[in-house]
């Protein structure tokens, strides 16, 4: 076994790396920042899982966070800013080298283990949920809340969200609803739920597993892990609604059936409705679109889609609602966005689909992704 060792430029050991049996342990460290993803660490992840997966010493990977958070998200403050100081494709850049790392994992041949224990946002969810396996745990909260920043669901998360139960990924897509474990485990985001205080040993027994054979990982797993009957979360209850609701054609049709609901005052619908009136007009009707086109896409398609959607967002060509939440949530902090458009029915389907189209501007291309023959991922079942 060798020592932890840092990686990074600079010493910065932004991504740390142990050696340990058959395994690869790679820890995102930057505590602080609830490990967010930067330039750096992308690119760090990018080597150590192109480098693992060629070398038949290594069996499986595990993928985890320090601190109190797996990972909170991409640094979009880090995006928003290099875009500030230079040209749009800064932040374009960013977001080549994530959805190239998301699309590595979900066509990855090797297993990857991600353990959840805490805060799973955004491109967290990018370099965890395409993984082979989802372990959830008693600390975890799990969202993708882009349309409050003025941004979308992206990494991918079309082509997951869209695979969820019903018209659940509809909802977690477009509120920014927060799940616990139990709720991951029950919608199939996560494979596995495993008690925080169990997965030092759980994570030492992965390590004597000499073979990569999804099966023989998974009965490791199960042995460290617990069984929820979906009646016993929260979100179960909710289902008929959000079918209901969720199921809709459009985000304003959607707004309405649940204000129709909340009649009954029921404390989630509300904060339904409330998140949806403040997050950004452009950003919900992006995002329906997206989901609702996921269900027939690959996982390359969804990505490849979402890369157009950033390069528009971040060219400002419509408009700068990305800029404006990262200034109102994360810089002033006034949670005061100026959203333009600012209102649903000011946004027509022709400004949607700009953000759908190839992007105009000479030396640009499409995300281009390599084939591969990877196992992909299979959301509601541990396999």
């Amino acid at each position: 076994m060798k020592s932890a060792t840092e990686s990074g430029d600079g010493g910065a050991g932004q991504v740390l790396v142990e050696e340990k049996r058959f395994a690869r342990i790679l820890t995102l460290n930057r505590p602080r920042q609830l490990n967010a993803l930067s330039f750096q660490m992308i690119t760090e992840l990018l080597k150590h899982f192109t480098a693992n997966e060629e070398d038949p010493k290594v069996k499986l990977l595990i993928l985890k966070g320090k601190g109190r958070a797996f990972c909170a998200g991409g640094d979009v403050a880090e995006v928003a800013h290099s875009i500030n100081e230079g040209h749009w494709t800064n932040g374009a850049n960013f977001f080549w080298n994530e959805f190239r790392l998301n699309y590595l994992i979900a066509t990855y041949s090797k297993p990857q283990v991600s353990l959840l224990n805490g805060i799973v946002m955004g491109g967290g969810a990018g370099v965890s949920i395409h993984g082979r396996f989802r372990i959830a745990t008693d600390k975890t909260v799990f969202a993708m809340p882009e349309t409050a920043l003025g941004l979308f669901p992206d990494i991918g998360s079309s082509y997951f969200l869209s695979r969820l139960p019903g018209f659940f990924g509809e909802y977690v897509g477009l509120t920014g609803a927060r799940l616990n474990g139990a709720e991951m485990l029950a919608c199939g985001l996560a494979t596995h739920f495993v008690p925080s205080g169990r997965l030092t040993a759980l994570e030492e027994s992965l390590t004597k597993v000499g073979s990569s054979d999804p099966f023989a990982v998974c009965a490791v797993i199960d042995k460290y892990s617990e069984q929820f009957p979906l009646k016993e979360t929260s979100a179960f209850n909710r289902l008929d609604v959000i079918d209901k609701c969720f199921s809709k054609n459009s985000v304003e049709e959607i707004l309405s059936a649940l204000e129709q609901e909340a009649v009954n005052n029921t404390e989630w619908i509300l904060a339904a409705v409330q998140s949806l009136k403040k997050a950004s007009p452009l950003s919900l009707k992006i995002s329906l679109r997206s989901i609702r086109e996921g269900r027939l896409q690959s996982i390359g398609q969804c990505l490849t889609k979402d890369y157009r959607i950033c390069c528009h967002i971040l060219r400002k060509e419509a408009s700068k609602d990305f800029f404006e939440g990262c200034r109102a949530l994360l810089v002033d902090k006034d949670k005061n966005p100026k959203w333009e458009p600012s209102r649903l029915e000011l946004i027509d389907d022709a400004m949607v689909d700009r953000y759908f189209s190839k992007v105009d501007d000479q030396g640009w291309e499409d995300l281009k992704l390599p084939t591969r023959q990877g196992p992909g991922i299979k959301l509601g079942s541990k396999l």
